[in-house]
């Protein structure tokens, strides 16, 4: 499968990182774990935020519910002290709980080789509903995949019908896990800020591809999702010295970036957000109660904004791109973009 620029499709004006993911953020990795058989279709995706421990050196991060059918855990805490303490992982709704207490174990684990003493952590865990291709009841993912997904973490990961993607359908199409990335100059210096999606969401009609009203003409083609319901969970990695609160305006960015593809986040869309930034750690244990960290002046966040768009857009485009057309749970077949539309002659 190629991505989406491979087939000569440019979206933006920023120029993207060396691997056009949110890996291009220093210190990012992601590791999936996938369970692909006739009835199962879903998994895993873990973001890990850094390379050292985040609980004992936090994030600062944000979120932000653009529309909030959705059943993620740890936003309220996020929400409340702007820090990121654990990885992010991604998977599907039924299966939050269990990847929640995984995420748990995973962390304690860590703490403990370090002597680091917990009594409270809060794991950050998105999910979209993947019931269309996966017999979700069964709820086959838990410890023994968030920790392969943890072992394999990778800069170059993989995109498409791939851990938490594996099952999921975005404007009708196969989606998946898509990333992107952007790089701008703020004051002589040159920043990332990159983007990974687990796409769900979406009309088919609706589709755009770089202007283009990609949709309506698969909408001939195909049966067609006729509303947009699902889900889109965003994750938002930066470098840039940013407050949490600064951080959450970015991440409004983002949905601009999901309505270029096409979505009006729809009644039933879990249309949520999540970033951090690398630049500004908090010690768990502060040697004084006064603390300093670099943030940029308000008006200087122009370039990160978009950033933000154009990284979502590309992202959500990269999945569909990436994922193959594919049979799942009582026989639903999804087709995917590249079969009804990229692989074809166009304009």
């Amino acid at each position: 499968m190629k991505r989406i620029r491979e087939y000569g499709i440019i979206t933006g004006k920023l120029a993207p990182g060396p691997l056009n993911k949110i890996t291009d953020v220093e210190g990012v990795l992601v590791g999936h774990a996938t369970i692909n058989t006739k009835d199962h279709k879903t998994g895993v995706t873990v973001i890990l935020p850094c390379k050292d421990n985040p609980f004992s050196r936090k994030l600062v991060a944000a979120a932000y519910i653009h529309n909030g059918f959705g059943k993620s855990q740890g936003l309220v805490q996020v929400e409340e002290l702007g820090t990121l303490e654990t990885p992010v992982a991604l998977t599907n709704t039924l299966n939050v709980g269990k990847v929640h207490d995984a995420l748990v174990d995973f962390m304690l684990e860590q703490c403990n080789k370090e002597g680091i003493e917990v009594t409270s952590i809060n794991p950050v865990v998105g999910e979209c509903n993947d019931s269309v291709l996966n017999k979700i009841s069964d709820r086959v993912v838990g410890l023994e995949e968030v920790k392969a997904a943890v072992a394999e973490a990778t800069a170059d990961f993989e995109e498409g019908a791939i851990g938490a993607g594996c099952g999921t359908v975005c404007y009708g199409l196969k989606g998946g896990i898509g990333s992107a990335s952007r790089r701008f100059q703020i004051g002589g210096e040159t920043y990332t800020l990159g983007a990974i999606v687990q796409s769900n969401f979406g009309s088919t009609e609706n589709l755009m591809v770089n202007g283009m009203a990609v949709g309506k003409e698969i909408f001939r083609l195909t049966e067609p999702s006729i509303l947009d319901r699902g889900s889109v969970m965003t994750i938002v990695a930066t470098d840039l010295p940013v407050t949490d609160r600064q951080l959450k305006r970015i991440l409004k960015r983002a949905g601009v970036g999901l309505s270029r593809t096409g979505s009006y986040m729809g009644h039933g869309s879990g249309d949520i957000m999540v970033g951090f930034t690398t630049a500004n750690r908090i010690p768990e244990r502060p040697e004084k109660e006064l603390m300093s960290i670099s943030i940029l002046k308000e008006s200087a966040l122009e370039s990160a904004f978009i950033a933000a768009v154009e990284a979502t857009e590309e992202a959500v485009l990269n999945s569909l791109a990436m994922a193959k057309t594919t049979t799942g749970h009582k026989g639903n077949i999804v087709r995917s973009l590249t079969d009804l539309w990229l692989s074809k002659d166009r304009p």
